[in-house]
């Protein structure tokens, strides 16, 4: 079996095998049915479909929130008459909001189709950046930074949750990987929209930093409205898919990771799963090497473009300079996760991109103190975001793929994407003015909370290995799976969720 995986694609790979899983004759011969390039061929399909929109839609977020950096080049603080450390008290206060309000956004969507929500927080936190072009005073940036991340906050969780109701968990990482990969490459489009918005500055009595929250506003309420028509709330809802493809689709979630064909219901008290989700150790873990990511992550976007005009290069050039990393970054994220979709594996990857990262920042503080050596200070910083774009995807992926069951799994996310946003609230305080040019407090702890994520994803992958070899033992002293099924019964087994020990956590 292995053999033969190998050889194909990664779609090929993610279609369960009825000879191993024992899955009902006609389950079975729907997913013989559904193989090979029948399978290729829906995958497109849906690919074409659903990521597109989220792609463009967290691109949007990600440039409304990272724009102040280059805002900040642009005049921003003097037009303000900003001083000392206020510029990271606005970038903080966002991150305030973004994490009270993370958690209701995705418990939201139980009530709110996707097609209600995504749009609708979308034109929201549009309208708030276009209105933060027309901010007088250094208040006024502040409360619509505020504002800015209530709606922001429902994004991600949402789009994570949205793959999740269409992808099994071994396809899910690429995809989620596809949609995130334009946070990097959104990098690239701020550095390169405000270098050309800049263009306009003085236009209608405004500067160039407000003709950059307004336009990109404008254009984020406008691809909030294309949301509501590209946005589906489910396999059922759609025209494109042929009733045979619906059903493949509803199937396959069904029955993946489990045998009963339970796998997208949760009986009982939803009060159940909220506990389970709080109480996962899963959840914890996985938020520690989410902190490593995040603090690292924003503390350097929100920070390049300045770090780069430090030096020695213009802000016009710094604007440009902070391009190159971006695009790489998102062609490694979208390439590691092609690969840890083909392996089935997520803690390698994850592991090996925190190494990266941990390089780049490691180039970059031994050489700060150099002027000379200032494009070997930019190289650590193009590394260390090749880095920690690409395991971002992963650590998402990591907990989807071993939660069982979409209501714990929407909370546990959410709970674990809030609690490692803090990361935002520490890396937007990293990089401060007086540290410059040097920055080494910021490379510092950009270490720190690396090495900490690495040590915790070890961690994660030696402990779910222990378990399954546990749960490998049991089967087999207990006559293998059908043996299982016997004993405790399918509805039982699905009841116990990722407990199960017909479970096996993805390593």
């Amino acid at each position: 079996m292995s053999d033969t995986m190998s050889k194909n694609t990664d779609e090929k790979r993610t279609s369960p095998s009825s000879n191993e899983d024992g899955l009902p004759p006609d389950v079975a011969a729907l997913f013989e049915e559904f193989s090979g390039e029948k399978y290729n061929k829906l995958m497109r399909k849906m690919d074409m479909r659903l990521i597109p929109i989220i792609a463009v839609l967290y691109l949007l977020a990600y440039l409304d929130r990272g724009n102040i950096g280059n805002a900040r080049l642009a005049g921003l603080e003097e037009d303000l008459n900003m001083n000392g450390e206020q510029y990271n008290v606005a970038l903080t206060i966002f991150f305030v909001s973004y994490i009270i309000f993370e958690v209701p956004a995705n418990m939201a969507l139980k009530y709110l189709s996707f097609r209600t929500w995504i749009p609708a927080i979308t034109i929201s936190w549009g309208i708030v950046m276009t209105l933060m072009g027309i901010v007088h005073n250094y208040e006024g940036l502040l409360a619509a930074r505020f504002f800015l991340g209530v709606p922001e906050a429902g994004i991600f969780p949402a789009c994570a949750y949205y793959i999740t109701s269409w992808y099994t968990r071994h396809e899910a990482m690429y995809r989620t990987a596809l949609f995130y990969a334009t946070a990097s490459l959104a990098g690239a489009f701020s550095g390169l929209l405000a270098y050309a918005i800049t263009l306009m500055d003085g236009i209608g009595g405004l500067g160039g930093w407000q003709w950059i929250f307004i336009l990109e506003g404008i254009v984020t309420v406008v691809g909030g409205v294309a949301a509501f028509f590209t946005i589906y709330n489910g396999p059922e809802s759609v025209s494109w898919l042929t009733d045979e493809e619906k059903r493949y689709i509803k199937v396959k979630l069904a029955y993946d990771g489990n045998r009963s064909g339970m796998g997208s219901t949760e009986e009982g008290s939803k009060r159940k799963y909220i506990k389970d989700a709080f109480l996962d150790w899963q959840v914890y873990l996985s938020v520690v090497i989410y902190l490593g990511i995040s603090v690292s992550t924003y503390g350097l976007v929100f920070g390049l473009p300045t770090i780069i005009s430090t030096l020695g290069y213009t802000a016009r050039q710094a604007q440009l300079m902070t391009i190159p990393p971006y695009v790489t970054a998102c062609i490694l994220t979208i390439a590691v996760a092609h690969f840890s979709d083909k392996f089935k594996k997520r803690g390698y990857f994850i592991l090996g991109s925190l190494v990266l990262a941990l390089a780049g920042f490691v180039i970059a503080i031994t050489t700060s103190d150099n002027a000379s050596l200032a494009k070997v200070t930019y190289a650590g910083c193009f590394l260390a975001c090749c880095g920690f774009f690409p395991a971002f995807p992963g650590v998402i992926s990591w907990l989807a793929n071993n939660l069982a069951g979409p209501y714990k799994r929407a909370i546990a996310m959410s709970l674990q994407i809030s609690l490692g946003n803090t990361g935002g609230l520490i890396g937007s305080n990293i990089y401060l003015a007086r540290e410059k040019p040097h920055y080494r407090l910021g490379y510092g702890i950009s270490l720190l909370f690396i090495g900490l994520g690495m040590l915790a994803a070890i961690a994660m992958f030696f402990i779910l290995r222990a378990i399954n070899k546990k749960r490998e033992r049991y089967v087999a002293e207990n006559g293998g799976p059908d043996g299982v099924v016997d004993k405790h019964g399918d509805v039982a087994l699905t009841e116990m969720g990722d407990k199960s020990p017909l479970f096996k956590y993805t390593l």
